[in-house]
């Protein structure tokens, strides 16, 4: 972080890329969000009615504000931008209102959209905060995601034919992209939980999805690229999770699997409190699958 600080972005406005931010009542992230793209000659904000001073920032800031009204089995906010948004740029960089890109990560930007060498999306690395501490272990890093893509060449996965609980916004869906994406070095951050409170709001969230989608995620567990356009370690990842959700006790298994293998007791106290709010999460998973009546829960029956 230090090295960041001495860093300049490159000059405001002066790379040919359009930032994709979704928001609803973000006015304690947008500023520093948009601060980390100044260097961005285009930035749309696509806000869910916001009550609070986010619009208004995000237009303060130069950015353009475009509301989004959510129909339920429709598009959820992020395709539909994708799709009917009038980008300047042929380049999208798509960024959460919690998360920062670094001078470093943005001059590397700068080059790979300049020169993409055949890559039509690139993948992104991200540093997780958590209660303030960079989390380096627990699974968290390196965690690599799509998120700067040419336009018109990849959409997310889309899981709106069912109700999964979760608002408007894509939760856990990842970009199916039309060809073979690079990776850039420098990584970006991402202050997702400064407080306890927040990992508990936006895991209720979470959870709704994942329980509800499980099944689809079964489906479309392939480990084939070609036919799917999702990346084989995340296929792979995702056929370990489910199989791990059929053992008993599996919040168990999942504090272990991130506090033990993982190592997330190097992450400190800050690690500890971590890891045990993830097995709290998987538990919350099956209970609400219990009360849908997908999957028993794992106790003896009655």
């Amino acid at each position: 972080m230090a090295d960041s600080k001495q860093k300049q972005y490159p000059s405001a406005r002066s790379v040919p890329v359009s930032v994709l931010i979704p928001a609803k009542n973000e006015e304690e992230n947008i500023q520093a969000c948009l601060d980390s793209v100044v260097w961005a000659s285009d930035v749309v904000v696509i806000d869910s009615k916001s009550t609070d001073r986010t619009c208004e920032m995000s237009c303060a800031a130069g950015a353009r504000v475009i509301q989004f009204h959510y129909i339920p089995g429709q598009m959820k906010k992020k395709n539909w931008a994708l799709s009917s948004v009038d980008f300047l740029n042929s380049w999208i960089l798509i960024l959460d209102a919690d998360e920062r890109i670094t001078p470093e990560l943005a001059e590397e930007i700068a080059h790979a959209v300049h020169d993409p060498k055949g890559c039509p999306g690139f993948y992104i690395n991200r540093r997780f905060f958590f209660l303030n501490r960079f989390i380096r272990h627990a699974g968290y890093y390196p965690s690599w995601n799509l998120r700067l893509l040419k336009r018109g060449s990849g959409m997310y996965e889309d899981f709106t034919g069912q109700d999964t609980g979760s608002g408007d916004n894509e939760v856990h869906e990842h970009i199916i992209l039309d060809g073979n994406a690079g990776y850039l070095k420098h990584p970006m951050d991402h202050f997702a939980f400064p407080t306890i409170d927040h990992f508990l709001q936006k895991h209720i969230r979470y959870s709704n999805w994942e329980a509800r989608v499980q099944a689809r995620l079964e489906e479309r567990v392939q480990l084939d690229q070609a036919r799917t356009g999702i990346s084989r370690s995340l296929e792979l990842k995702r056929l370990l999770k489910n199989l791990a959700r059929k053992f008993p006790f599996p919040h168990w298994l999942r504090f272990a699997y991130h506090y033990f293998v993982k190592r997330g007791f190097l992450d400190g106290r800050e690690g500890y409190v971590f890891c045990h709010l993830l097995a709290e999460y998987e538990f919350w998973i099956a209970a609400k699958r219990f009360e849908l009546g997908v999957t028993p829960l794992y106790t003896a029956k009655r």
